[in-house]
């Protein structure tokens, strides 16, 4: 299983879609990349073998899937507190973080 297709399995779920398509399977794979590369633009460094960092992209795929319906909802405030504390974290213990 790939990275994709783990961070995908996390998504579904949260997205409450049991038996998505696989258009819809197809457009969740970019959703998590896309998600993936804003995070990174945060300047947060993801190590997908990391379960917190898979969640993280998978619950920012999720809220980019929900905004695309509602544009009006703002980033949820549990993920922007996950996002800061990440970067946080990654500032101020950048040897743990080097790998």
């Amino acid at each position: 299983m790939t990275e994709q297709e783990i961070l995908q399995d996390l998504l579904l779920p949260d997205l409450e879609r049991r038996n998505p398509t696989d258009q819809l399977r197809n457009y969740l794979l970019n959703l998590i990349k896309s998600a993936e590369i804003r995070i990174k633009g945060e300047g947060i460094t993801l190590d997908l073998d990391n379960i917190d960092d898979c969640m993280t992209v998978a619950m920012y795929a999720a809220y980019m899937y929900r905004y695309r319906a509602r544009p009006d909802n703002p980033m949820p405030r549990m993920l922007r507190l996950r996002l800061n504390d990440r970067l946080l974290d990654e500032k101020m213990n950048p040897e743990v973080n080097d790998g």
